[in-house]
């Protein structure tokens, strides 16, 4: 897993250098997050597999196009979990998300001010 909360070379290569578009997609991930995190919380309470396999995959790909890859190794890692009906350590998976997504949301808010 990388150390980068957000390969910034990569996210920029994807966007084509556009920097406003690179921040549009940050606060639009951002907002998504939210809900999507509340989603995951309820279905980890309620074991409910097919929901956490669901919202993991959504967020696995919102992170991976933000070039957010550790938060999107704990997405793979919730999404697999899901699939495979696997309750065992969800709470410390939700707890590492929130760690990872706190980075990121300060690193973007420094991005932002960098560009």
């Amino acid at each position: 897993m990388s150390d980068e909360i957000i390969d910034v070379p990569e996210f920029l290569d994807r966007v084509m250098e556009d920097k406003d578009l690179l921040k549009e997609l940050l606060d639009i991930f951002s907002a998504d997050y939210v809900q999507k995190r509340q989603d995951l919380g309820k279905a980890v309470e309620t074991k409910d597999f097919e929901t956490i396999r669901s919202v993991a995959h959504s967020l696995k790909g919102a992170s991976g196009n933000i070039s957010a890859k550790p938060l999107r190794e704990v997405c793979v890692i919730l999404e697999k979990k899901g699939k495979e009906s696997d309750g065992e350590g969800l709470e410390a998976l939700l707890a590492d998300l929130d760690k990872q997504y706190a980075a990121l949301e300060e690193r973007m808010k420094t991005l932002k001010e960098e560009l």
